[in-house]
């Protein structure tokens, strides 16, 4: 499944086109590589994403073609939630 599609269905990033930008820009990496909207994912892969102040790991457990919002938390774990520190923050 293509990455933009397996964040928006596992609700991690709400919008499959904001999910497209974010990997566009290079915010996001699978298995320690910088990914495009279009990369592959299989099972077991790790995702990390950069958000504004944060970077989110998660490990893909499953790929559903559509799932509701309460079985989208399944489809990954989450290995690390860790906040950047900014240059107004020291």
């Amino acid at each position: 499944m293509r990455l933009d599609k397996y964040l928006k269905v596992s609700r991690i990033i709400k919008r499959r086109t904001v999910a497209k930008e974010v990997a566009d820009k290079g915010r996001i990496k699978v298995n320690g590589i910088l990914a495009k909207s279009s990369t592959v994912l299989k099972t077991n892969d790790e995702i990390e994403i950069r958000f504004g102040n944060k970077v989110l790991t998660v490990r893909v457990l499953e790929m559903k073609d559509s799932t509701k919002k309460e079985d989208a938390a399944s489809m990954y774990e989450i290995l690390s939630e860790k906040r950047i520190e900014t240059d107004g923050e020291r």
